[in-house]
C-alpha cells in the first residue's frame, strides 16, 4: 500500500466490521479505524463497537460532532428540514463531513460495500476522484448475509437493531426509511417516534416525509396509517457518503428528465 493509511470506516454494522477485520489481516500496520458517533443510534451499537475492538485487537477512533451535539434531532431543528433533494442533512453533518475531516492526502478509504452494492463503489469513486476507495468485501464476493454469518461465528452478538429485525444498525428513526419502517419504529420505539413527530410538526409540512399517492398531499408521521408499508419489502436504508452520492445521482436524473419534458 506504499505507506498509505488504510482508513476503515466502521459504522457499527456487520459489513464494515468484516471489511475492517479483513484489512487488519492483510495490512495490520497500515490500518486506522474510525467511527462517527451519533446520539440517536441504539445504545447497543457502543457495545458492538467494544466487542469489535476486542475482535480486531485494535482500538477505534470515535469522532463526534460538536456543532450539533452529534444529534440528528438538533440538525433537523437548526437546519429546519429533515430530508430534501440533496439528501438528509443529518448524514452530511454528522457523518460525511466529520469523516472527511479526518482524511489525509494518500489515504485509502476502506468501505464495507458488499457485492450487492457494487454500483455504489463506482459512484463513490466518480464523485470523489481524490479518494482512493477499497472494497474488500466486493473483492472477495461477500454478501451482507455472509457478513452477518461471519460476525455470529466470531461469537459477537449482532447489534440490537439487527436482532429487532432492522436491516441496518442506523439511528432509531431514520428519515430515509419508508412507511413500513416508520410503522415498525412506532411499535418498537414509541417514545423516539413521538419525539421525531414533534420535531417534524414544529418545522411544518416541508418536513413531512410522505405523500398521499392519490392527492399528492404531504402528511406527517402521526398521520401515517398504521397499516401502511411493509418493511421486509422495503429497500435497505443507507446512511453516509455512498447514500448521498446515490441521492445526488437520482436528483440529477430527475432534473435531466424534467429539462427534456
Amino acid at each position: 500500500m506504499n505507506g498509505s493509511r488504510l482508513v476503515c470506516r466502521f459504522s457499527c454494522g456487520a459489513a464494515s466490521a468484516v471489511a475492517t477485520k479483513l484489512m487488519l489481516a492483510e495490512s495490520p500496520d497500515s490500518v486506522v479505524i474510525i467511527n462517527a458517533f451519533v446520539q440517536e443510534e441504539h445504545e447497543d451499537n457502543r457495545r458492538f463497537l467494544a466487542d469489535c475492538e476486542r475482535w480486531f485487537g485494535r482500538s477505534i477512533t470515535v469522532l463526534r460532532d460538536e456543532k450539533y451535539g452529534a444529534s440528528t434531532h438538533e440538525v433537523w431543528k437548526k437546519k429546519r428540514y429533515m430530508a430534501g433533494h440533496n439528501g438528509a442533512p443529518c448524514s452530511k453533518a454528522l457523518k460525511r463531513d466529520l469523516l472527511e475531516s479526518f482524511r489525509q492526502p494518500g489515504d485509502i478509504t476502506v468501505l464495507g460495500f458488499t457485492v450487492e452494492e457494487s454500483k455504489r463503489l463506482t459512484r463513490f469513486f466518480d464523485a470523489d476522484s481524490d479518494s482512493l476507495p477499497c472494497a474488500p468485501l466486493i473483492e472477495r464476493g461477500l454478501t451482507k448475509s455472509d457478513c452477518l454469518a461471519i460476525i455470529e461465528r466470531a461469537g459477537i452478538e449482532l447489534p440490537a437493531m439487527y436482532r429487532l429485525g432492522y436491516h441496518n444498525a442506523n439511528c432509531i428513526g431514520c428519515v430515509k426509511g419508508g412507511e413500513g419502517y416508520w410503522n415498525k419504529i412506532r411499535r418498537d420505539f414509541p417514545s423516539q417516534f413521538a419525539q421525531i413527530a414533534d420535531i417534524q410538526e414544529s418545522i411544518g409540512p416541508g418536513a413531512y416525509l410522505f405523500r398521499n399517492r392519490k392527492t399528492g398531499v404531504r402528511y406527517s408521521l402521526r398521520q401515517l396509517p398504521p397499516d401502511a408499508g411493509r418493511y421486509p419489502d422495503e429497500p435497505n436504508i443507507e446512511c453516509g457518503f455512498s447514500c448521498e452520492i446515490a441521492e445526488q445521482d437520482l436528483n440529477e436524473e430527475t432534473m435531466t428528465s424534467r429539462s427534456g419534458e
